[in-house]
């Protein structure tokens, strides 16, 4: 009985032991670099900060092309009097109190304003197109981002790993120093040799997994995740990275690029709303002219009415006080202390500086694709040469390994060649991720959707 209960304890704790490991992976969401993009772009605060100003610009080209509609406004306007005053009834002078209430409904309509309102719809129109490019933009600088922190993840991974593999061999070093110094093979400075190995691979270790940590953080952040929600990334198959690099000229990335970069897009379109914009302040050069019509009517009543003459209903008193007026009102601008002149003159340098801007953009554009290609070229070149140095290094320990279980190598020649080995393994990790995303960001200017 006692066996059956324990056996059934054992398999209770089994159970739970992997119950609570399917809920550690089940919890640590596995993220490929397409969902860690889309998660970024659907929760990413500053691309919904890029969308209100969007939506605002919006309800601005709306508001313009209602203001081309005739306004209708209308007014009542009660007042009580006391003592002497004219009595609206029999217009003579009496002592009373009375109640005297007008209305009036009113509309007017800009017939002519100079094109400046025509010109404010057009420039609005070009200002939404602009804050549409904005959001795009912002969207693909975010991309470029995520990339980024995705393969820093990614590097800081097989860092971490690498680490470890480095502690692992500086541990079973020094297990068999001090095995070897049992028995009298080794001394004190052998010992001493090997413990400095396994601190720093230990120290290696704690660093890279302090990257590591940061890195996840920064790439939760751009997701907007919370710090306690834990995620992995999904390692990409780059086995074949040599493929990875493109065959297009910078001349050739250039040009696509200026056809489907939103920077580019964006300058242009400001550049463009800036011109829109001084025909807008050129309209303040010109006439107005408008149109307005409008009814009126009043009613009055006396409280302590003197009984002379009978009071008029309310209905009598409106139709018989009913108005109505029609009229026109021409603005000729003669001299307004060169306000136009100021407003269309500071719209102008305005867009020679938008000019300016968009050449900008442009020149940065083709500096920073051309330094791509560059560094795209000089990290297929040191990734070869880090390669190559990390097989040497590799071959180069295993020899000096077999040799040192032999007692032919020192303990001195054997920690150089252990290092060695691992500063080889390091610089080809680095260049081999640092190839990795040079290549993505000539994809990323050429439009390309990034997947590894």
């Amino acid at each position: 009985m006692k066996m059956f209960t324990q056996t059934k304890l054992t398999a209770g704790s089994v159970f739970l032991v992997a119950l609570c490991l399917s809920q550690m992976v089940k919890a640590q969401q596995v993220i490929t670099i397409q969902q860690a993009v889309d998660n970024t772009l659907k929760n990413n605060l500053t691309i919904k900060q890029a969308q209100f100003s969007a939506a605002i610009t919006d309800e601005n080209l709306t508001q313009s092309k209602f203001a081309l509609y005739p306004n209708l406004n209308a007014s009542v306007n009660p007042n009580l009097t006391f003592g002497r005053g004219l009595d609206q009834t029999t217009f003579q002078v009496t002592n009373q109190t009375s109640l005297f209430t007008s209305g009036n409904l009113s509309t007017n309509v800009d017939l002519f304003q100079g094109f400046s309102k025509i010109n404010q719809i057009r420039q609005n129109k070009t200002l939404l197109q602009a804050d549409l490019t904005n959001v795009e933009k912002v969207k693909n600088d975010l991309i470029l981002n995520v990339v980024t922190a995705y393969l820093q993840v990614l590097y800081n991974t097989d860092l971490e790993r690498a680490s470890k593999e480095q502690l692992d061999i500086a541990n079973k070093t020094l297990i068999r120093e001090n095995a070897l110094l049992d028995a009298g093979n080794k001394t004190i400075a052998d010992i001493s040799q090997a413990k400095s190995q396994v601190a720093t691979a230990e120290l290696n270790l704690t660093n890279a997994q302090n990257a590591l940590s940061i890195s996840y953080l920064t790439l939760g952040q751009l997701m907007e995740m919370q710090p306690n929600q834990k995620f992995v990334v999904q390692a990409p198959l780059i086995d074949n990275i040599k493929a990875a690099p493109t065959t297009e000229s910078a001349e050739e990335i250039y040009n696509n690029a200026l056809s489907i970069f939103p920077d580019i897009k964006l300058a242009n379109l400001r550049s463009r709303a800036a011109k829109q914009a001084i025909d807008v302040a050129k309209g303040s050069y010109y006439p107005s002219l408008s149109l307005g019509a409008g009814i009126n009517t009043s009613y009055s009543y006396q409280f302590n009415y003197a009984g002379l003459f009978p009071q008029t209903s309310f209905t009598d008193q409106i139709n018989q006080r009913l108005g109505q007026s029609i009229g026109m009102s021409l603005q000729i601008p003669i001299f307004n202390g060169f306000i136009a002149r100021s407003n269309v003159r500071r719209a102008k340098i305005t867009y020679n500086n938008s000019l300016n801007s968009e050449q900008l953009a442009k020149n940065n554009l083709n500096k920073v694709i051309f330094q791509a290609t560059t560094d795209l070229k000089a990290a297929e070149s040191r990734y070869r040469s880090t390669e190559n140095a990390f097989m040497a290094q590799k071959d180069a320990f295993y020899a000096v390994d077999l040799r040192y279980e032999q007692g032919l190598v020192n303990s001195l020649d054997y920690s150089t060649a252990q290092t060695n080995r691992n500063k080889a393994e390091i610089d080809f990790i680095q260049a081999k991720y640092d190839l990795l995303f040079r290549a993505k960001v000539i994809d990323y200017y050429l439009g390309k959707q990034i997947t590894f």
